[in-house]
């Protein structure tokens, strides 16, 4: 039976279940698109609907700019999507809200029920790296719904991205229920369910082209407003000291060049990724930070003195946020980039406090 349901105000799973908060009923959560509900021997359940709104669409063009990241998601527990019975499948998503709409936008057509963990407000794949979507969780959630008294089979389907993060042999265990891995990109799910919950080769494929990859550029690059800012009270700082006097017109022109390798570690690093050499990001940051510098050294500011002040700050600001982008990426592992960062960071530092060091000198 589908009824019209509201969201009870001091739940914070989702679900009218008396015992399914969990404890994380004070947090604040965006409320997804509630249009009904359907009853269970658990309680009555939220129906969210497939298609995304204009405020979906413009709270998504909002994450993309890192404006209220913190605050986009929503209550865990369990959701329904069309008029799912006893014997529907339930889909696993992380309650970073891109995440639950980009999976319920692919379920239009598909009745069934969707159970949100509680990720801290992160995407599935970084979730899994960090733990939040994880076996311990989805144990917890599936007990916090009653997940046995809305549903006859013993099933779940995670995504295939989740992996990391979730032990299917403890997570069957624990609760009963078997984790199928679904596939990689929720736009393959009816296709998944049409095969009888199976994917082929091309849906396990992990890619990440070009359009993802320039479509992550933005937060990095309001990400970056801390060095930018830094580097520009730096340029203000040696005006003042070294010329004994403060010129802005100066320490604006000085800084242009910071804001392009700033423009060269978040934008162009991450386009041109698969075909700079080298393995490592920093590595690859430090490159093409280097090719900017000789491009604008030698080009528009032919015989400048400050040419090896720019070669040993700007290839590193480009690589250390080059480092930072191998947290968007499905090219690295978490322990890769330990590895890297090791290695990355002291030289990082080193290079830029020694063109720190080379600004002064040459004045």
């Amino acid at each position: 039976m589908v009824k019209k349901l509201k969201l009870k105000e001091d739940c914070g799973c989702g679900t009218v279940a008396d015992d399914c908060c969990g404890g994380l009923k004070k947090e604040r959560h965006t409320s997804p698109d509630i249009i009904g509900g359907v009853e269970s021997e658990a309680g009555d359940i939220p129906v969210v609907g497939t298609r995304l709104t204009l405020r979906d669409t413009l709270g998504s063009w909002r994450m993309r700019w890192g404006v209220g990241r913190y605050g986009y998601s929503i209550e865990p527990g369990i959701y329904a999507v069309g008029k799912p019975k006893r014997t529907s499948p339930v889909f696993v998503s992380a309650n970073y809200k891109m995440s639950f709409d980009r999976l319920r936008k692919e379920l239009s057509g598909i009745d069934c029920f969707i159970l949100v963990l509680d990720t801290k407000g992160i995407n599935v794949w970084c979730a899994a790296g960090k733990g939040t979507f994880g076996t311990e969780e989805l144990v917890k959630r599936i007990k916090a719904v009653k997940l046995e008294k809305i549903i006859s089979h013993k099933q779940i389907i995670v995504p295939q991205l989740g992996a990391p993060g979730v032990a299917a042999h403890i997570a069957a265990k624990k609760t009963g229920f078997k984790p199928i891995y679904g596939p990689v990109r929720a736009e393959d799910i009816p296709a998944f369910m049409k095969k009888g919950m199976k994917s082929d080769e091309k849906m396990r494929k992990v890619e990440f082209p070009f359009k993802e990859r320039i479509v992550l550029s933005p937060i990095e690059l309001v990400g970056s407003y801390k060095i930018l800012l830094g580097a520009f009270v730096f340029l203000l700082l040696t005006n003042l000291l070294l010329k004994h006097g403060l010129n802005i017109q100066d320490a604006f022109l000085s800084f242009l060049p910071y804001l392009g390798a700033v423009l060269t570690g978040a934008v162009f690093v991450p386009a041109l990724l698969p075909w700079i050499p080298g393995k490592s990001f920093a590595f690859k940051g430090w490159l093409l930070g280097l090719l900017y510098v000789s491009v604008i050294g030698n080009i528009f500011f032919p015989g400048s003195g400050i040419y090896t002040v720019w070669v040993l700050i700007l290839p590193a600001i480009s690589a250390f946020l080059a480092l930072n982008f191998t947290g968007c990426s499905t090219y690295t592992s978490f322990s890769g980039v330990k590895k890297e960062m090791k290695w990355s960071i002291p030289l990082i530092v080193l290079s830029t406090l020694a063109g720190i060091v080379v600004s002064f000198i040459s004045f």
